[in-house]
């Protein structure tokens, strides 16, 4: 069921923040803004905001959208729903640093959820730049986003992982000035993420060529890379790519739905990249997989063996 169009008018604060960012990109890409030059002091300043009650009617298409049961979320707002009011203040802490934003890609995200958010009162928010790992070729900004509420001032813990490809080549220089121990500066090439054979699948989903469209009017986020098709084109993609927040709200959803039977209380961590663009339209699982080292592993991917668009590991309440 196609997202209805009403709930744009609740996305101003993100819909500005991909204006002003489009503007500043544009900037970079004809020579009026730096792309390179030294480094702020870190940690960065800290940006805040106070999140108003969000529309009943946008949490639950949100919900139900990625999968979830509304109603297990009554008088809440799900914890993964964070960056449409956390994506306009991490925007905000990367005002003039000095790469070519142009080229950020969503790289991970880690989630600690400490308390619930309530739906119907004032949240406050506080977001700031932690730290930057550049090698050279390219630059991880290591984001944080806490929302607070009256009594739990860190109820929810957001580390926002955005990576900055910056083309350098075997002469680039490494991290913090150290070589990478290969002949050259050169680096092993990895493997592509990929589903263990022996996982277990908990959840199917069909997704849509327009998945990426109704996840943007949700959360605000219209990037169009996910729901203009002849601009992921130019950019490379075969076709339109799913937000890499939508797969992790829907596996969460999926681990709430399959792993603790619809209850919303059982994560305490979700920890999580996301590997390679998920092209739509897409029939993909949910996979989870005991790792090693007695991490719990979650997967979404084509299927046992197959690519993996999300690797993550997840901690359950005791």
């Amino acid at each position: 069921m196609p997202v209805r169009n009403k709930h744009v008018l609740a996305q101003g604060g993100v819909l500005k923040v991909l204006a002003g960012t489009a503007v500043a990109a544009v900037k970079q890409q004809i020579g009026k803004a730096p792309t390179s030059g030294p480094l702020p002091p870190l940690p960065g300043p800290v940006v805040t905001d106070t999140i108003e009650p969000r529309p009943a009617g946008l949490l639950k298409d949100y919900v139900r959208h990625v999968g979830g049961d509304p109603s297990a979320y009554k008088g809440r707002v799900p914890p993964h729903f964070f960056p449409q009011w956390g994506f306009p203040l991490a925007a905000q802490t990367l005002v003039g640093i000095p790469y070519p934003m142009f080229k950020v890609l969503n790289g991970g995200c880690r989630l600690e959820i400490n308390a619930p958010l309530p739906a119907g009162e004032p949240l406050r928010s506080r977001a700031w730049l932690q730290d930057i790992d550049d090698n050279g070729r390219r630059a991880v900004l290591h984001q944080m986003v806490v929302t607070e509420t009256e009594e739990h001032p860190e109820a929810l813990v957001a580390h926002l992982y955005a990576i900055v490809p910056l083309g350098g080549g075997k002469d680039s220089k490494q991290a913090n000035g150290k070589s990478n121990g290969k002949p050259n500066g050169k680096s092993e090439k990895k493997e592509p993420a990929r589903v263990p054979a022996h996982a277990t699948e908990l959840a199917r989903w069909r997704l849509r060529l327009d998945a990426g469209l109704d996840f943007a009017k949700l959360t605000g986020d219209f990037n169009p890379v996910h729901w203009v098709t002849p601009y992921a084109r130019a950019f490379g993609f075969r076709n339109r790519i799913l937000h890499g927040f939508s797969t992790m709200a829907r596996a969460i959803e999926g681990l709430n739905r399959n792993l603790f039977a619809g209850s919303i209380k059982g994560l305490r961590t979700f920890d999580c990249k996301f590997t390679r663009p998920l092209v739509l339209p897409a029939k993909v699982g949910l996979y989870i997989h005991d790792g090693e080292d007695g991490t719990q592993q979650v997967f979404v991917g084509d299927a046992p063996g197959g690519p993996a668009y999300l690797v993550g590991t997840f901690e359950t309440n005791s």
